[in-house]
């Protein structure tokens, strides 16, 4: 994943390094994390102190900037310190097991809620939106499929597209999912929904999608996982490095937002049939309960 080439804030360059984590070796996500745990000890040092704490060689460092998406090591510094400089450095939250009190309960929550939205800008490839938008704007129908916690934005989306017009199937078990999935077409399309991208489940049915010629979207928090590697398009939306419990739910809430994006861009692109099925939606007839 390249950064973008434009100034962005510090949460939102450490969310895109933490999304392409899984996908590094680990001497090289050695280095990642050391930039992530102390970016203002990596924008100030030479290659060598980098290499030195985190015990790797001078090349290892230059190529995990490389693996990270960067050109190298003088511009992942150059990146840390434009994010810094326009944003402050970035505190994590603080870990559900230090919370004391109320008020840190709310403040560990709020924090990380507000972290990993931010990363979205770091994560989020705007080009893929525009892809995705496309693909759902013209697919006759939709299968919209996620386990756990992600079958609320599953069953979100849903409720979304379907509002706006748009033909959607978002079965509740598992079975009826894959079902569904092994009776697509290549005009219909399948959003699969996963934080880790490694849920059986979900991988399974993107699986049974690709081998009858759908095409697959995935919205996950992660640049490399099984899932990714099967499917046509991925929106990473996440990565931030949270508690168990911190990291389900804030990735909910980012994939949540991608559901939105989506939602809006198809509505704009066929304001027509946004407009019909708002209509048809408004003249639904309510039980009269006098």
């Amino acid at each position: 994943m390249t950064p973008p080439t434009h100034p962005f804030d510090m949460t939102s360059l450490q969310g895109a390094m933490r999304a392409v984590l899984p996908s590094l070796r680990a001497s090289d996500a050695s280095v990642i994390r050391l930039v992530l745990d102390q970016p203002e000890f990596v924008q100030n040092a030479s290659t060598a102190e980098v290499a030195e704490r985190a015990g790797v060689s001078n090349a290892t460092v230059v190529r995990a900037a490389r693996a990270a998406g960067f050109t190298g090591f003088s511009d992942l510094k150059f990146a840390v310190a434009r994010a810094s400089g326009g944003a402050g450095m970035f505190v994590p939250p603080p870990r559900l097991t230090d919370v004391t009190t109320p008020k840190e309960l709310v403040d560990s929550i709020l924090s990380s809620h507000v972290s990993v939205i931010g990363a979205v800008r770091g994560t989020l490839n705007e080009e893929v939106v525009q892809q995705v938008v496309g693909k759902l704007d013209q697919a006759e129908r939709i299968l919209i499929s996620g386990s756990g916690t992600s079958s609320a934005v599953a069953a979100d989306a849903a409720v979304r597209f379907t509002s706006i017009g748009l033909m959607v199937q978002a079965p509740v078990d598992h079975l009826s999912t894959l079902v569904v999935a092994r009776l697509l077409r290549p005009s219909d399309i399948l959003l699969a929904v996963s934080h880790t991208g490694i849920t059986p489940q979900t991988v399974a049915v993107a699986e049974a999608a690709r081998h009858v010629g759908a095409p697959v979207v995935a919205i996950t928090s992660f640049t490399s996982s099984p899932l990714v590697d099967i499917v046509d398009h991925v929106l990473v939306a996440g990565g931030s490095e949270l508690d168990f419990q911190l990291a389900q739910s804030s990735s909910r809430l980012a994939h949540l937002t991608v559901v939105d994006i989506l939602h809006a861009g198809v509505a704009l692109a066929n304001m027509d049939r946004t407009r019909r099925a708002e209509a048809i939606g408004f003249d639904t007839p309510v039980r009269d309960r006098r």
